[in-house]
């Protein structure tokens, strides 16, 4: 078979395709409609997507997108790249056509002057980024869940860090498909478990934003060194999760070091299950 490559578009009839590629591929979820698509792909204050799709004979044959994020890395602003929505047709699988989509993002990437490529992988994606895409795995992320108060320690500091702006939260705030919530400043998302809620963001200054005074069962999801808790939290067994998350990291800058599970802070807002 003989492909077509381009570039990831943002016009309504391209945002279209996508929406009818991803809800084929993932049938468990109803959301990627096209204001979905349009909310991550164009709206993001951080830059437009970057990504490509493959096509046969005029048709969507498979799509690889990353969206641009900010991380301070060793005190030193970049702009980065999170690894998103991946499909590829039913009658296009076995071709490769992930590899590809991904190498040439990448390639794209490099030139628009980004620094990384940071994403999280289920355990069957794992391997071929690693293998294939050289990429290198941080750490698995910590799943604790509970009832209390989860705070960070501001004692810790992070040599990699997300760099939330205002504008930015706004933005992540909008997503379609979620409902968000607050207690004090932290930043909840409610999930589709009867009163479980998500911590999303440590210390978003909510002035703006309803607060929910009572959040019930209360989980977490990420990476930070020092976490406290307290009340009853445990990290869930690894036989209750239904697949590692694992964060992982591609270098398109020779400066940046090797990144160690203690250097690191991530957070559920920094990626996009919620």
């Amino acid at each position: 078979m003989s492909y077509t490559f381009k570039k990831t578009s943002t016009t309504p009839d391209a945002l279209a395709r996508y929406s009818r590629l991803l809800s084929g591929v993932f049938t468990t979820t109803d959301k990627f409609t096209p204001a979905y698509l349009r909310w991550q792909y164009e709206e993001n204050p951080m830059g437009n997507v970057v990504g490509y799709d493959a096509f046969y004979e005029g048709n969507l044959a498979g799509h690889y997108v990353t969206i641009p994020v900010r991380y301070t890395i060793n005190g030193t602003p970049l702009k980065g790249l999170l690894s998103l929505n991946t499909a590829t047709h039913k009658d296009h699988r076995g071709k490769g056509l992930f590899t590809k989509l991904a190498t040439k993002t990448y390639e794209e990437a490099t030139a628009l002057g980004y620094d990384f490529v940071i994403g999280v992988a289920n355990q069957n994606s794992t391997p071929g980024f690693i293998k294939k895409l050289g990429f290198y795995l941080v750490a698995p992320l910590d799943v604790k869940f509970g009832v209390g108060h989860i705070r960070y320690d501001k004692e810790t500091t992070y040599t990699v860090q997300p760099l939330w702006t205002q504008a930015a939260l706004q933005w992540r705030l909008a997503n379609p498909h979620a409902a968000y919530a607050f207690n004090g400043k932290n930043m909840y998302c409610k999930t589709d478990k009867p009163f479980v809620n998500v911590l999303l963001y440590h210390d978003y200054k909510a002035a703006d934003r309803p607060i929910q005074k009572s959040l019930s069962i209360k989980l977490w999801i990420g990476l930070a060194n020092n976490l406290k808790t307290t009340g009853a939290f445990i990290a869930m067994p690894k036989r209750l999760k239904p697949s590692p998350l694992n964060l992982i990291f591609k270098n398109l800058n020779a400066n940046i070091p090797k990144i160690e599970k203690q250097d690191m802070l991530f957070e559920s807002v920094d990626f996009d299950a919620y």
